[in-house]
């Protein structure tokens, strides 16, 4: 079961973070499924009687909070998309193991132009 059904994320300005999205999110393998002038969605949005799905939202506020504690972490289908999706952003903590979480624990963590901090981890077996 996913725990995550969706997520919506506020920036101050759409137009500075589509770049930054649509790049992470494509490493990420998630598909753009909308995109209107305060808000972008990637992912896949939901159906009835279907519980496969998870979304990203991120909407232009005006009231967008700031801390390192508060973060969003996508899961990615390899060491490599984790590795891809550090390249593709503002880079905030290198992709390694965080062993503290557990042995297999494979992440990375990026800020987006709106101070947000988002992370990609990959729980399968890492090669060195």
């Amino acid at each position: 079961m996913q725990l995550i059904d969706h997520v919506s994320i506020s920036v101050t300005s759409l137009a500075g973070c589509i770049d930054f999205y649509d790049a992470v999110m494509q490493e990420l393998g998630c598909e753009k499924v909308y995109q209107t002038e305060t808000s972008l969605g990637y992912g896949k949005r939901c159906e009835a009687g279907d519980d496969g799905h998870s979304c990203l939202s991120v909407y232009e506020s005006e009231q967008v909070g700031r801390d390192d504690k508060r973060h969003w972490c996508f899961k990615a289908g390899s060491q490599a998309m984790v590795d891809r999706f550090y390249q593709a952003g503002i880079r905030n903590g290198a992709p390694g193991i965080r062993a503290r979480y557990h042995p297999h624990y494979y992440a990375a963590f990026l800020y987006d132009p709106a101070g947000n901090r988002v992370e990609a981890v990959y729980h399968g077996d890492v090669t060195a």
